[in-house]
């Protein structure tokens, strides 16, 4: 079975899938939030088709380690999430993913439109990737 990343935004949800494996992690698509879209619906449908057996959802922190408003969002998006899907859905420390996926698109000289559409997924993967390393 696979395990599911999610880097959870205001305005886009980025998502990374496991190999069946558990080893690595790939960046698969990046939902967009618009009105009332929780985005709950998009994931539910791709737990099905990738047939999901746990959810890591990636927990902004503060640098000092502590929890603010936007990583209590997240948790409360996770309790959602388990509800809804009856899995096992982790938080995972995510400080820096996203600025990690930047520099890396930008070294990678990837226009700034380019990069807005990837970011998010690529940072999915990333929180994923360090849970799976956890793991091992």
């Amino acid at each position: 079975m696979k395990i599911m990343g999610l880097d959870y935004g205001d305005r886009r949800i980025g998502v990374a899938l496991s190999d069946v494996f558990g080893w690595t992690a790939q960046g698969l698509e990046v939902i967009e939030r618009r009105g009332e879209n929780t985005g709950l619906e998009r994931i539910t449908a791709l737990v099905k088709e990738y047939e999901v057996s746990e959810i890591v959802v990636g927990l902004p922190k503060n640098m000092n380690g502590s929890i603010g408003p936007r990583g209590e969002i997240c948790m409360e998006f996770a309790d959602l999430l388990r509800e809804s899907l009856c899995l096992p859905v982790h938080l995972w420390d995510e400080r820096l993913s996203t600025v990690s996926a930047e520099r890396t698109l930008l070294e990678a000289d990837v226009s700034r439109k380019k990069r807005k559409q990837v970011v998010d997924k690529m940072a999915a993967g990333l929180i994923l990737q360090n849970y799976l390393d956890s793991k091992r």
